[in-house]
């Protein structure tokens, strides 16, 4: 499926599925072969979601890494629809045996019991309170939330133990959780960032298809903070040739909705990746394919992926050094990152163990 005049298939941000990096053999399917089964190729052209259980034992997964602001995170899904050509963790996938092409949108893994295992995690007197962030690897308001509710159930286990929690998401759904989002924040407990890669619309239902548009998004920054939950926009991924230059408007736009912070990322490109962003390019902005991955090189040492540590993030070089400061001029004038983020585990309890110190 990876020929240059086949398109995507309908709401998939991936054409094909690369082989596994840790695989010895790869299929590939000979379209000539099924060239008179129109329902097969029909199937093709809009692959179903699968969902399957994940049975993991633990949920709190520990992070050493500088670059992403958080020691721990719990994810309830492995994989994500939201499709983003450029996710970095498509290439997580590979470690269950799947694609990190079509594979990562449409194999699903539900973590069903991870409300219990938070619950037990939490509970265990070696637990440390700490700010989980929600989550670390794949969106946690991806599509399938509405029907799972997984996010929504760790949420109120949260709420129960008061345990500090930032969620980052490209998904309007996280509105819906207001509730128990508020209830954290009473304690300087929660708080959420919308990520917001660029305000067109066209642009957003081919790059991150999907996921909610920007003015949803926009709206639920509005929401969120009206609601008294802080709320920041992340800039994550930050795609040079593609993307950079709407930095001011994103910020411009988040800091009127009520956002009060703002973050930012560098696109990074980790192995197979690498060729499922290139030929993202070259089917939606083929004129473009060469100015933007020269950029991303720009900024990223001549490379397009980075596993240096404290570079991953912001890259190094001049031009890396002019997107930080576009977005710092801009946030300065914006009037955001006025303070330090306002969540923290100082509110931490155990539930029931505060009745038993009463006597």
């Amino acid at each position: 499926m990876n020929g240059s005049n086949t398109p995507a298939p309908k709401g998939r941000g991936a054409r094909f599925n690369p082989p596994n990096r840790f695989e010895t053999t790869h299929g590939e399917l000979d379209l000539e072969q099924v060239a008179d089964d129109q329902e097969y190729l029909d199937a093709l052209s809009r692959p179903q979601t699968d969902y399957l259980i994940d049975h993991s034992r633990t949920i709190i997964a520990e992070n050493d890494s500088p670059d992403v602001g958080f020691e721990v995170s719990i994810n309830p899904y492995r994989g994500c629809e939201h499709g983003c050509s450029y996710c970095y963790a498509r290439a997580t996938h590979e470690f269950l045996g799947y694609s990190a092409g079509l594979d990562f949108e449409t194999k699903i893994l539900v973590k069903e019991e991870a409300p219990q295992l938070l619950r037990k995690a939490l509970s265990s007197p070696k637990w440390q309170p700490r700010v989980l962030a929600l989550s670390g690897v794949t969106d946690p308001y991806q599509p399938m939330e509405r029907r799972w509710e997984l996010t929504r159930r760790c949420l109120a286990v949260l709420a129960e133990f008061r345990q500090a929690v930032t969620i980052i998401t490209k998904n309007r759904l996280v509105t819906r959780d207001i509730d128990l989002l508020g209830e954290l924040a009473r304690y300087g407990a929660a708080g959420v960032f919308l990520s917001i890669t660029s305000l067109d619309a066209e642009l957003i239902g081919r790059l991150e298809p999907r996921t909610t548009r920007p003015a949803g998004r926009l709206a639920a920054i509005a929401e969120l903070a009206a609601a008294g939950i802080p709320v920041g926009v992340m800039m994550a991924p930050v795609i040079p040739g593609l993307t950079e230059h709407e930095i001011p408007a994103i910020v411009t736009a988040a800091a009127a909705a009520g956002a009060r912070f703002a973050g930012w990322g560098l696109v990074r490109l980790p192995g197979a990746v690498a060729g499922l962003f290139q030929d993202w390019l070259e089917q939606h902005y083929p004129d473009r394919t060469g100015k933007v991955l020269d950029r991303i090189r720009a900024a990223r040492g001549g490379r397009l992926n980075e596993v240096r540590f404290s570079l991953r993030m912001s890259g190094e070089g001049n031009h890396a050094e002019l997107i930080a400061r576009l977005f710092q001029s801009a946030s300065r004038r914006a009037g955001l990152n006025q303070g330090p983020w306002p969540v923290s585990p100082a509110a931490f309890r155990r539930p029931g163990l505060e009745q038993l110190t009463l006597f």
